[in-house]
């Protein structure tokens, strides 16, 4: 038990450190483009930031339907089934070219509409200009997250790590001379922020499958052949765990979509201390999403292989692995608030007292919060390595609409707790769903392994 304890810690913190940097890479491309932004102007921040909350909700959804990929085929890998990842990546690229472009026509299509949901004309003007270009980006992302999610289920997460350094390096420099008009480049303001991520997006994608075509390691896959049109079978494996997934994504953004707008209810001081607390939040919450992603490949992996037990045990580590780490992040939200609100503005400028004040009150709470969060997204992604998308989508339903929302409307309004009100509501719901999946995890294993007890013995009989 302690040779595999360890094996399989080891294995994990190989696999978790490459996607916990591609996560951050990320993370910091879209840093990049919020930097961008505000150089360009406060009308063309708040433009732009219009239109980077539509692509978002596109995004988070594709993206969870995409995961599908890495969670299948490390099923696959572990069965030793090589021709049955080839297909599963391959239908993953075709799946991915459709919903981006799919997404890319809706997301241009949102100008008219935007007026008509109470924003200024101005706003979403701005808003299209930097959205019609980014939404080219959705085709490119989403064949770089499946061909990531193949490469890292089969235990090659570095080539991810490496390429996405690069892009948000890339897109950086690349924005930067645009902005300051280097090497007689044009100014193209928020279009050239859009522009940029959607190149340096699809040339990532292209770089990490040219990657994987030419290194030797991949060549048992044989990825050449086969790639002329989906197949049936493989579409509605993935569109079975895909679409739960991301239906999950979806009800978890439109949770913290929804505290934001309670927020603004409540005033602007409220919605600043808001945005600086989720912000630290959002960036600690960088570490379990890299971990879900490795904790699902191992899981997977083990459960293709029929090792259910190691399943189990890598869903643990998982989970502890991952609540001791957010209790790292929880100690510092409660000992060095201040220092990190200043991060984000002067603490010391008395125009800024209220929101100071109420943001570390608000970081208190995430102290909480953010336990909750990672532990809810690891064991999601320990269920997704059993090839489950729907328990994740109910109980996270349930959690994020059922106790979530209405206890933090109930707390901040009708109880007048305000802003604490609305956190401690996100905390609850956020707290009832990890409980919720971590016991959905235990119950999915345990039931799997009584189903194989009970085929073994059908066998012998």
């Amino acid at each position: 038990m302690k040779n595999s304890l360890g094996h399989e810690l080891g294995a994990l913190l190989r696999l978790a450190g490459p996607l916990i940097s591609a996560q951050l890479a990320h993370a910091l491309m879209i840093f990049t483009d919020t930097l961008m932004m505000a150089m360009l102007g406060p009308k063309q921040l708040a433009g732009g930031a219009l239109g980077a909350t539509c692509y978002f909700i596109f995004s988070i959804f594709c993206t969870g339907v995409i995961a599908a990929v890495g969670s299948l085929v490390a099923i696959r890998h572990g069965a030793g089934d090589p021709q049955g990842v080839t297909r599963l990546l391959q239908n993953g690229l075709w799946l991915a070219l459709l919903l981006g472009m799919v997404s890319a026509l809706c997301l241009n299509g949102l100008g008219p509409l935007l007026p008509h949901l109470g924003q200024a004309p101005d706003a979403a003007g701005l808003a299209m200009e930097f959205l019609r270009p980014l939404s080219l980006a959705l085709p490119g992302y989403l064949c770089f997250m499946a061909l990531r999610g193949f490469t890292s289920a089969i235990g090659h997460p570095g080539p991810v790590m490496a390429i996405s350094i690069a892009g948000t390096a890339a897109n950086f420099v690349i924005n930067y001379a645009l902005i300051k008009g280097w090497f007689g480049l044009p100014s193209l303001g928020l279009g050239g922020i859009g522009m940029t991520t959607a190149l340096v997006s699809t040339g990532m994608a292209l770089a990490l499958a040219l990657y994987i075509l030419r290194a030797p390691h991949y060549r048992l896959y044989g990825l050449r052949s086969g790639l002329g049109r989906p197949q049936r079978a493989q579409m509605r494996s993935l569109l079975r765990l895909g679409l739960p997934i991301g239906g999950t994504y979806a009800a978890e953004q439109g949770l913290f979509t929804f505290a934001t707008l309670c927020m603004g209810a409540l005033g602007s001081v409220q919605l600043a201390a808001h945005q600086i607390a989720m912000q630290t939040v959002a960036l600690a919450f960088i570490v379990p999403q890299g971990l879900s992603y490795a904790v699902t490949f191992r899981v997977g992996l083990h459960y293709g292989a029929g090792r259910l037990p190691l399943s189990r045990l890598s869903g643990h580590l998982g989970m502890g692995l991952g609540a001791a780490l957010m209790l790292l992040f929880a100690l510092l939200f409660w000992l060095l608030p201040e220092w990190i609100i200043g991060l984000f503005l002067d603490r010391h400028d008395p125009a800024f007292a209220e929101i100071v004040t109420l943001a570390v009150s608000l970081l208190a709470i995430a102290a909480w919060f953010e336990l909750f969060d990672g532990l809810q997204s690891i064991a999601m992604g320990a269920i997704r390595g059993l090839n489950d998308g729907r328990t994740t989508l109910v109980i996270g339903l349930a959690g994020y609409w059922c106790v979530g929302a209405p206890l933090a409307w109930l707390l901040a309004f009708a109880l007048g707790w305000g802003a604490q009100g609305v956190w401690w509501g996100l905390a609850a719901g956020l707290a009832v769903t990890a409980s919720g999946l971590v016991l959905g995890f235990q119950w999915k294993t345990v039931r799997l392994q009584r189903q194989d007890r009970v085929d073994g013995e059908v066998c012998l009989s």
